[in-house]
């Protein structure tokens, strides 16, 4: 059972009685065509004893749950060669629920401000000599959704131990690194800043009339409505917390690989579609961290994924400090010459791992010989073209 199969169950209805937009609704198709004659293919012949097997092409949609190991596994080889040889911080940053309508109908507008205030609140800090005094690497990565498919805005973030002095010579720890419960600073320090500058850019965005005030939260576009929205967002304590420092650079890849290139919902964890209903395992985390299954309609539970379809060309993964995309090579490569460490694993290959490879690397399976004889090898032939006229869901 898939995301795929209640899509194609269910989707054509719920497009119908539902105004979509066009991002939503190309996701959508996407998923339900993924892997289909819809989207073409290729045969493939076995050489020795003629075995066929068919092969349809993937959507690469970034939402879609079939499509995210290999380009995860790709992303992780280029992230290994850029680790430093000291411990890395887990950081996450959340917003209160309490923002979650405004947020929804505002998406690029409030991510890219959670992005910016999470981002500014970490480096800020940690050139604070206070505590650190020193240029941080961040690698943040925005998530939207908890266990339950329900909203649930916040950002995790990667970040080494330390960071490198202004002058560029030196490796500076944090001042209170020997406390491994906290970053290098109080969680609450972190927590106060994150949300002065959350709200700030808030009121900016609202000056300058970005953001959208519909259903829920039309209410809000009152300027003296939207102040007091504001003071109880001021008053309340915002969740943010620092995991201890992972115990190598494996945990830390470990790490990346479960989080980066995730969405709402991964297949295995749908238990089965019956009667209008879709059944589906989660996490309590206030019950024990137990394994629970819980069952929507098959209408709630769409529109529960969808709530996590980003906007067009959004970026979901962003890089800060020492890690920013213009110098990225450079200051890494200091870095590495401050620590003591070789510079010379951090090189891109002469070739790039083909997928083929890539599979065999993790798996141990080569594609390319026959499943049938386990001798000859699979021929690639006739390609089958994109069933472009068949409406989703029939393929």
């Amino acid at each position: 059972m898939e995301v795929a199969d209640v899509f194609r169950c269910y989707g054509p209805a719920y497009r119908t009685t539902h105004k979509l937009p066009l991002h939503i609704l190309k996701a959508m198709s996407a998923i339900e065509r993924c892997r289909t004659a819809l989207l073409g293919g290729h045969v493939e012949r076995c050489d020795t004893c003629d075995h066929i097997r068919i092969s349809y092409n993937s959507c690469r949609n970034r939402h879609c749950p079939k499509c995210q190991s290999l380009a995860k596994e790709r992303w992780l080889a280029a992230r290994k060669r850029e680790l430093l040889p000291v411990s890395y911080f887990h950081v996450v940053l959340t917003i209160p629920d309490g923002l979650n309508p405004l947020v929804l109908v505002n998406q690029k507008v409030l991510y890219t401000i959670l992005f910016r205030a999470g981002s500014e609140t970490l480096l800020e800090l940690g050139r604070d000599p206070r505590h650190l005094g020193a240029e941080v690497g961040l690698i943040a990565i925005l998530h939207t959704w908890g266990q339950n498919l329900m909203d649930h805005p916040h950002l995790h973030g990667v970040m080494p131990c330390g960071g490198l002095s202004h002058e560029g010579k030196v490796w500076l720890l944090p001042k209170k690194s020997s406390r491994k419960k906290e970053f290098f600073v109080h969680v609450n320090v972190i927590s106060d800043l994150f949300k002065r500058k959350f709200l700030d850019y808030l009121k900016e965005a609202y000056r300058k009339g970005a953001l959208k005030f519909v259903g829920k939260v039309e209410y809000l576009r009152a300027g003296q409505e939207f102040q007091a929205f504001l003071n109880t967002l001021y008053h309340r304590k915002w969740i943010t917390y620092c995991k201890r420092p992972f115990g190598g650079s494996e945990q830390v890849l470990e790490y990346l690989g479960r989080y980066t290139h995730r969405v709402a919902i991964s297949n295995d964890r749908i238990v089965k579609m019956d009667d209008g209903t879709v059944t589906f395992r989660y996490r309590d985390y206030r019950d024990g961290n137990q394994v629970k299954q819980m069952s929507l309609e098959a209408f709630e539970f769409i529109r529960r994924f969808l709530l996590h379809i980003l906007p067009d060309n959004f970026v979901k993964i962003r890089y800060y400090g020492l890690f920013n995309n213009r110098n990225r090579k450079a200051k890494i490569r200091l870095c590495k010459e401050v620590l003591g460490a070789s510079a010379g694993d951090e090189h891109e290959p002469a070739a790039p791992e083909s997928w083929e490879e890539l599979f065999i690397r993790l798996t141990g399976i080569d594609p390319r010989i026959c499943p049938c004889c386990g001798k000859g090898r699979m021929v690639r032939g006739e390609t089958l073209l994109p069933l472009i006229h068949a409406p989703p869901g029939k393929g």
